[in-house]
């Protein structure tokens, strides 16, 4: 039986796109829902999956072509053997138990909304070990999170299908398990080629979608200028128009440094031996990504002020053991800083929305983020409806988020749909900074170390905690008056709590 294999949906107003590359080629092995080929449009990128499983007997449209939808692509022998099977099937029919049946494969798990692929980071296991039922195989990272995958069942672990440095879409198959009898008689068998397709998958050569290399060669540009975000870093049609329309509206004196990051100085080679290059981790590079578009988009400005915390800290110092004693969280001055911000919040409605093209989104709503160092870098967990929780609630849920992120248990939905953030400097022992913006928010609150500064009050010299407080707001959509507004009512209040009981 022959089935077609065919263009998918492209989405709306999508009426053509070219076929990029084939993973599969005729003769090959096909299981069902097994990539064969991807297909590039002017804005995204479709893999087509197989839709039986059997030989991949023709190829209509090869790699170039430019194909409209429901166009047949190939065809796919429903059954029939393979005349020689593809080296991947080999590794995979060797890795086969020798009882039916008792293969188990390791699958990507849940990555959370949003998130379509991550890179396999650490394996905590090799081919050929003995694992228990839910013990951590391997650890894979995204964007924002990392993620460990346990074993789906006890046997051996059969065979590595994606080695470190890999990355894989949210249906990738990772491993397979050799269960139950045929546990040993599968280890022996794929333990010698497995390193061999770890490397094969980490060190193999990325190849541009053919899109792209001619508008490469017809723009005249050079693939060093173009970062592509495609699967492994590829080029496609897309990032090559995104390249030339930069190039074309940077001012001609600057262009060259607008394509290409600042290279390196000499470096002598007895320095060049005591250096250790490390890849930056996906979450790193997200967090430059996303900093660097902040300070490209926003209009960032910071103003200033200063808050005695005497009254916090006495309110604080009287009330944290009866606080802890009846809620089970500490009392710290998170809550104290939150209250007061979503007070203001109220008060500079400004602050707390955001800009989409031409409009002004006002959020009725404050989903507070707060940002969290962690081994991995900083990670901004979202308190929801901060503004409608009591100090308890704020507290507990500050500490929850908090060891999550240190763990990197957060889920992509749980560092989404933030509205404001406070970042806290000064448990670092940080004096005096600027924030920067956590786009799309319009302002973040930066909180500073707390120190003992002579004051004048009333006419006399007080030694008074102090700390300084910082405003980053987007000057797009947040003026000097309103900004400053912000600012002097959170100090108001931290320096009169008893404000925010009658919201004064």
């Amino acid at each position: 039986m022959t089935t077609e294999v065919r263009v998918p949906t492209l989405g709306e107003s999508v009426t053509e796109a070219t076929v990029a590359t084939w993973f599969k080629k005729p003769g090959d092995a096909v299981a069902a829902d097994e990539m064969l080929c991807e297909l590039e449009t002017d804005k995204v990128t479709v893999e087509v999956p197989s839709p039986a499983a059997g030989t991949l007997a023709e190829v209509i449209a090869a790699e170039g072509s430019t194909v409209g939808v429901d166009a047949l692509l190939a065809m796919i022998t429903e059954g029939a053997a393979a005349p020689a099977p593809a080296p991947a099937a080999k590794a995979e029919a060797a890795a086969a138990p020798a009882a039916a049946g008792q293969s188990v494969d390791v699958m990507v798990p849940s990555l959370g909304e949003s998130v379509t692929e991550a890179t396999v980071s650490t394996w905590f296991k090799k081919v050929g070990d003995t694992v228990a039922q839910d013990e951590m195989l391997c650890e894979l990272e995204t964007d924002k999170v990392s993620v460990e995958v346990p074993a789906p069942a006890a046997g051996v672990l059969a065979e590595i299908v994606a080695g470190e440095g890999t990355t894989v879409d949210a249906s990738a198959k990772l491993a397979v398990i050799a269960s139950g009898a045929g546990a040993v008689a599968a280890a022996p068998a794929t333990a010698a080629p497995a390193p061999a397709a770890a490397t094969a998958a980490t060190g193999k050569d990325v190849e541009d979608a053919p899109s792209a290399k001619k508008a490469m060669a017809e723009a005249g540009i050079s693939r060093d200028a173009v970062a592509g975000t495609g699967k492994d870093g590829r080029v496609m049609k897309q990032d090559v128009a995104k390249a030339v329309a930069a190039a074309a509206a940077a001012p001609a004196a600057t262009a060259p440094a607008a394509q290409a990051p600042m290279p390196r100085g000499p470096v002598s080679a007895d320095d060049a031996a005591r250096e250790e290059r490390v890849k930056m981790t996906r979450l790193r590079q997200t967090i430059a990504r996303r900093l660097k578009d902040a300070q490209n988009t926003a209009a960032i400005l910071t103003t200033y002020n200063e808050v005695d915390m005497t009254e916090c800290m006495a309110l604080r110092k009287e009330y944290k053991d009866l606080f802890e004693k009846k809620h089970g969280a500490r009392l710290g001055f998170m809550s104290f800083f939150t209250k007061a911000c979503c007070h203001a919040l109220k008060e500079v409605p400004e602050v707390n929305a955001e800009i989409d093209g031409t409009d002004i989104v006002y959020k009725n709503f404050v989903h507070m983020g707060i940002a969290a160092g962690t081994p991995q870098g900083l990670v901004v967990p979202v308190i929801r409806d901060a503004d409608q929780m009591s100090f308890a609630e704020i507290e507990k849920a500050i500490a929850e988020k908090g060891k999550r992120a240190r763990d990197g248990k957060l889920s992509m939905a749980e560092m989404q749909g933030g509205t404001f953030t406070i970042s806290n400097g000064g448990v670092y022992g940080s004096l005096m900074s600027s924030p920067i913006l956590n786009p799309p928010q319009s302002g973040i609150l930066g909180m500073h170390k707390i120190q003992d500064r002579p004051m004048v009050i009333n006419g006399e010299i007080k030694i008074r905690p102090m700390m300084y407080l910082a405003l980053s707001y987007d000057h797009r959509i947040v003026d000097g008056k309103g900004a400053v507004t912000f600012l002097v009512r959170v100090k108001e209040a931290l320096e009169d709590p008893r404000r925010l009981l009658m919201d004064l």
